[in-house]
């Protein structure tokens, strides 16, 4: 309804400019929205109050050439100036009834909407380093960036999913490192484990398998592996000193070939844990993009030649500058140290190109939002390529924070203490996970409440929402075992008979819903679609008790079945967005 009020408008605007009353280069916005008060109709719209100034026109009086240019509709009973011009418009509550057959009609494809126009999008999310199992804080941006990218393809965009595998660089040669250390002890070496290095256990199982694999064969005395490395920070020297020196001296006693062998059982065996973890999760990819690969097929050469024909790059104290503090960032930034070994911004520049390079038309980075600084630099950097900063969106999620009882749970990748999704899935669910994970904005602080998430009340938002559904087809069960058969055409044919409160109530809040998928997909909030299916899940439980739906009429009970049906409809497709399970039974 709200399109068909936008489509009037500007019809009557086209009128306005034909006659002469409105100047002919104006190309307004026309903007239709619900009124928070039903006194003042069930739609308003600001036109008049906007054109005012360019028509160069009296406000109220413009309103009232707009309303008089409209085309009559059988829907609108009504349409009355308000305030200093404001148009509101009232509907005819039974025209209001043509959702339910909508719903009927579409059904998954109810609330799929066309704003994306087939605009090409990327979202790239979660893109954890592949050091090690993805904790409860991933869990969030996995979530958001999830529904994120299944609204915005509801909304009629073309979205394509990804993961930036981050298999290369410093961190990962500190796991390689550790799997090294820990398959030598599986060898029988004694040793001193690093600080600094991957302490969890899932490095020791990495480990294991390397021997079992291979044997003894990358096995070297512990004391050759740690002679004239500097001291590690509890002996009272560096911890990134000694880590870095254990680093390379794991590199020149392994080889290349022996090095990669054991860099990919780390990396090959986590990533594999992490994409089967975001399977399980109800999260899946289109690409997963390797690091490493920009590296092999030059693509950071590339880029940075790029930026230095342009003038964008300087040399400084053996280092290479990128100068991005004349594109906005706050001060230059290295892209290759003094040792000639690349940054990691130096690869992200590289990706971000190739990003470009692809064609999207939108770039949505999900990043944590201790990323926040990092965004200027890389806007920068695009700019400083050839594109346009503007296309990428960088949606900041703050972790969510853990708690068992009044103690908030640690978490460090590096010490490996720290409470993975799996061991949060296996604990609260799913379904419970997914939905708690979007409940808030995705930059507000969550505090993640485990009660809450496994409890089976009214309470606990996401088991109220799937109840309601649930619900619903306990009442079509049992008109099933009462023999009663359901005629779809006679309840459609008597929907005038909904007149109660709580039934047109739910009949506008059910039209709204294709409003909220495209409101959810263009700020991308996913809150606002989880907060519409609470309401609606809230209103039908109010209907349910106070009304009863299998009664003696026939045409009054279909048309009611009709209704519930469809509120079953939105729920589930609601709920599907979320990647919810929408059940029948509980």
């Amino acid at each position: 309804m709200k399109k068909r009020l936008e489509t009037l408008l500007r019809g009557a605007v086209a009128r306005l400019q034909t006659e002469g009353a409105l100047p002919a280069d104006l190309e307004p916005t026309v903007l239709v929205e619900r009124t928070r008060d039903a006194q003042h109709g069930d739609f308003a719209t600001n036109l008049a109050l906007a054109l005012a100034k360019p028509a160069r026109a009296n406000p109220k009086q413009l309103a009232e050439k707009l309303v008089a240019a409209l085309e009559p509709d059988a829907t609108v009973v009504k349409v009355e100036i308000a305030g200093p011009g404001f148009i509101n418009f009232f509907l005819d509550p039974q025209a209001q009834f043509g959702v339910i057959r909508a719903i009927h009609d579409a059904g998954r494809g109810y609330g799929l909407g066309r704003a994306g126009a087939g605009m090409k999008v990327q979202v790239e999310f979660v893109s954890a380093n592949p050091t090690g199992p993805l904790h409860v804080g991933h869990g969030r941006g996995a979530a958001y960036g999830a529904v994120v990218a299944n609204l915005l393809a509801a909304a009629g965009f073309e979205v394509h999913r990804e993961y930036y595998v981050n298999d290369a660089g410093r961190q990962m040669d500190i796991l390689a490192a550790s799997v090294w250390l820990r398959y030598l002890e599986e060898c029988g070496e004694v040793l001193v484990f690093p600080s600094n290095g991957y302490r969890g256990e899932y490095v020791r199982d990495v480990s294991r398998e390397l021997h079992q694999r291979h044997g003894e064969g990358f096995r070297h005395p512990a004391a050759a592996v740690f002679a004239d490395i500097p001291a590690d920070e509890p002996q009272g020297g560096d911890k990134e000193i000694h880590i870095d020196a254990l680093v390379a001296r794991a590199k020149a006693l392994l080889g290349p070939e022996g090095y990669r062998t054991v860099f990919d059982a780390g990396l090959d065996s986590i990533l594999g844990d992490i994409r089967q973890d975001l399977e399980e999760f109800g999260v899946r990819y289109d690409q997963w993009f390797s690091e490493r690969g920009l590296t092999e097929t030059q693509a950071v050469e590339r880029a940075l030649r790029k930026l230095e024909a342009a003038g964008h790059l300087y040399q400084k104290d053996g280092a290479t500058w990128f100068a991005s503090s004349r594109l906005g960032d706050e001060k230059d930034r290295v892209v290759v140290r003094e040792n000639g070994q690349m940054t990691y911004f130096a690869s992200d520049i590289a990706y971000h190109m190739d990003k470009l390079d692809r064609g999207f038309d939108r770039i949505i980075n999900i990043w944590g939002a201790d990323h926040h600084g990092y965004i200027p630099r890389v806007k920068a950097a695009i700019q400083a390529l050839g594109g346009d900063p503007n296309k990428l969106d960088v949606l900041l999620v703050q972790f969510a924070v853990l708690y068992r009882g009044e103690e908030k749970v640690q978490m460090s990748t590096r010490s490996g203490e720290f409470v993975t999704l799996r061991q949060l899935r296996n604990e609260v669910g799913k379904d419970a996970a997914r939905f708690f994970y979007v409940m808030r904005k995705s930059d507000q602080h969550m505090d993640f409440d485990l009660k809450l998430a496994t409890s089976r009340s009214n309470e606990n938002p996401v088991y109220y929402v799937q109840y309601a559904h649930a619900r619903v087809c306990s009442v079509f069960r049992e008109l099933d075992e009462k023999g009663w058969a359901r005629d779809l055409a006679l309840g459609m044919a008597h929907l005038n008979k909904l007149v109660e409160p709580h039934e047109t109530a739910l009949v506008g809040t059910l039209s709204r819903y294709p409003e909220v998928v495209e409101q959810s997909a263009l700020q991308h909030a996913p809150h606002h679609l989880l907060h519409y299916l609470r309401e609606l899940a809230a209103e039908f439980h109010a209907y349910y008790f106070a009304h009863k739906f299998l009664v003696e009429d026939a045409a009054l009970r279909d048309a009611r079945l009709n209704l519930i049906a469809a509120i079953r409809q939105v729920i589930a497709n609601g709920l599907g967005l979320l990647d919810v399970s929408a059940p029948e039974a509980m």
